[in-house]
């Protein structure tokens, strides 16, 4: 194993335990009770409970080298269970709640799980004749409840036989996550306590300014590596984070927290964008003309700014209709955010836009599970709006231009530095598929550096594909342009190998119900979107957003409307959202054919 300078704490339960006693009463993790209110537990509390989890968890046998799951949202106990295991040398296996049956199992097995932490009764219902079948499992918790089997018994017998942590080694693995599965059975990627502590320090450097009176809201599983290297860096700063009741009341928690910063996915931001203009449109009149004028002043003082310019009544108008209406916008976010880290897709760089103008910018990053997850990153002193950022510390980013056509300036991109997986569990082919000979890994993501070692996305290797005239597309940037549309929700392009690429639409239903209520269109949503006015009329939308942007072989020149929306219950969503292409173009394959028959 290639050996690095790592920064000390090099492990999770140092991390956590050195929080524990600068921050002894400070909140740490913060639940909404049934009254609407935010309930905090101080690190002295989670603490205490970690330590009594860990001697209960040793007193059933789990030891250095031992799996412990959990099925569960982000929760305190969450957090507790993953403190304690990594505490006895034991590695966090964490699986989603909205998960298929068959996966959850699929994972027990694979990763040997020792003991396994479940939410609540509904979900032990369905797996409570797993031990049965995977005799590695011997143990199953509840996590609700204070009776016999739940986390709590555990806990009070734990209290009784203290055990003192062990302090893992760097390259211990820690959490062992497993990969959406876009095409066949989830992977398993080991990593590392330096996986992680690294990452933390990289970002705890980008970011000097933040401290123990941060406080961010948690909107991203903790079962999937941006999501949990949230938890990571905010228990190391001291900080706090409350948890979401439910994707519907983000925006009353977010004025009840009132977060000072955010770990989110670009949809969040589209979406209260989207809101702000259909909101803006709908109302008109002096409304739209001030809030017009203050995006125009915003752009200016930015532009001026960028040429070391200012503008004295660009900053007048600015500031006064900045009182009047974007400190509204501010306000949905509780109005103290500071700013926000988006990834795991791309944003769009007008609206990244928008929001710097308005006083919350958006920090982009780049990364992937098996680099735990950061790559690089935008932060306040560094950022380029479009990019992902220039390279976190301790890192070294290699771009092969080996797959590249001859003269391109962009190539896939390889990682080196202490955040690379130590590799995929039970899998040495698939490991030696991604990792080079010298440690790296290869992302399968395409990119290029500007001269300011800033990095840009271009494009998706496995995704990519030629058109029958030979030239290449890469779908994902097409899909999530298409998928800003007022009514889309979800959008997939194909075309490899043939004339022209087509795109199959999910309608947003809310908007298109908006939309057929505001012109007096009978019927459902269903109904509605079987108009040939209205699809037309979406139609129109896209291609006109799309043709300022691609060449005219990109842009699709058929659609397709489904009625079904893609989600993870029918099997064309992953848990982070994303597309699995190949269940979708078989499901549909013969209207997609038909679409070629068609002259």
């Amino acid at each position: 194993m290639v050996q690095f300078q790592l920064d000390k704490p090099d492990n999770l339960v140092e991390l956590f335990e050195n929080s524990v006693k600068r921050f002894p009463d400070r909140p740490f993790l913060g639940t909404k009770n049934n009254q609407g209110q935010y309930e905090w537990v101080t690190y002295r509390e989670v603490g205490r409970r970690v330590d009594n989890l860990r001697a209960g968890l040793a007193g059933i046998g789990v030891k250095r080298g031992d799996a412990v799951g959990i099925i569960s949202n982000n929760s305190t106990a969450w957090a507790v269970g993953h403190y304690a295991t990594v505490g006895l040398g034991a590695f966090y296996v964490p699986m989603y709640e909205a998960e298929l049956t068959h996966v959850w199992e699929y994972i027990i097995r694979d990763s040997g799980l020792k003991v396994l932490f479940v939410s609540k009764p509904e979900i032990y219902e369905r797996i409570k004749d797993f031990p049965s079948r995977i005799p590695a499992l011997e143990k199953i918790f509840l996590i609700a409840g204070n009776g016999t089997g739940t986390m709590a018994e555990l806990q009070n017998i734990g209290e009784k036989n203290p055990v003192k942590a062990i302090y893992p080694k760097p390259e211990e693995v820690a959490v062992l996550v497993y990969t959406s599965g876009t095409t066949g059975d989830p992977k398993g990627v080991l990593l590392m306590h330096m996986n992680w502590t690294s990452n933390h320090h990289a970002r705890a450097k980008a970011y000097p300014d933040f401290d123990e009176n941060d406080r961010s809201l948690s909107l991203l599983p903790w079962a999937h590596c941006f999501g949990l290297g949230e938890l990571h860096t905010f228990t190391a700063l001291g900080a706090s984070t409350g948890f979401m009741e439910s994707t519907n009341t983000v925006v009353s928690d977010m004025a009840t927290i009132r977060p000072t910063f955010l770990i989110a996915v670009p949809r969040i931001f589209n979406k209260v964008y989207d809101t702000i203009i259909t909101k803006v449109n709908d109302a008109g009149g002096f409304k739209k003309r001030l809030f017009d004028a203050g995006v125009e002043a915003a752009k200016k003082r930015r532009t001026l700014a960028e040429q070391g310019r200012s503008s004295v009544m660009a900053n007048l108008t600015f500031k006064i209709i900045d009182k009047i209406v974007f400190q509204k916008i501010r306000d949905l976010f509780g109005g103290r955010l500071r700013g926000s880290m988006t990834g795991s897709a791309a944003m769009n760089p007008d609206i990244s836009r928008f929001f710097h103008d308005i006083g919350i910018p958006l920090y982009d990053a780049y990364g992937m599970t098996e680099t735990t997850p950061g790559i690089t990153m935008n932060c306040p002193a560094k950022f380029r709006i479009g990019s992902v950022g220039p390279v976190m510390d301790k890192i070294r980013v290699v771009i092969d231009k080996s797959v590249s056509e001859p003269g391109a300036q962009d190539g896939e991109i390889i990682c080196y530095g202490p955040n690379v997986m130590k590799g995929y569990h039970n899998k040495p082919e698939a490991t030696r598929e991604v990792m080079t000979s010298d440690g790296g890994v290869r992302t399968g993501d395409r990119g290029r550096f500007d001269e300011d070692g800033f990095l840009w996305i271009t494009g998706r290797i496995k995704e990519q594909f030629k058109l029958e005239n030979g030239k290449y597309v890469f779908p994902a940037a097409l899909e999530e342009d298409i998928c800003l549309n007022h009514y889309v929700q979800n959008a997939l392009i194909y075309g490899a190998n043939k004339p022209y690429n087509i795109c199959m639409i999910v309608p947003e239903p809310v908007a298109v119900q908006e939309y057929a209520r505001k012109n007096n269109l009978p019927g459902d949503v269903s109904a509605v979107v079987e108009r040939d006015d209205v699809r037309n009329m979406i139609i129109k939308e896209i291609l006109d957003a799309l043709k300022v942007k691609y060449g005219s072989y990109e842009i699709p020149k058929k659609f397709v409307f489904l009625s079904e929306p893609f989600s993870l219950e029918n099997g064309m969503l992953t848990q982070t959202m994303k597309l699995k292409r190949k269940s979708i173009t078989e499901k549909y394959h013969d209207r997609i054919e038909a679409l070629y028959q068609k002259s």
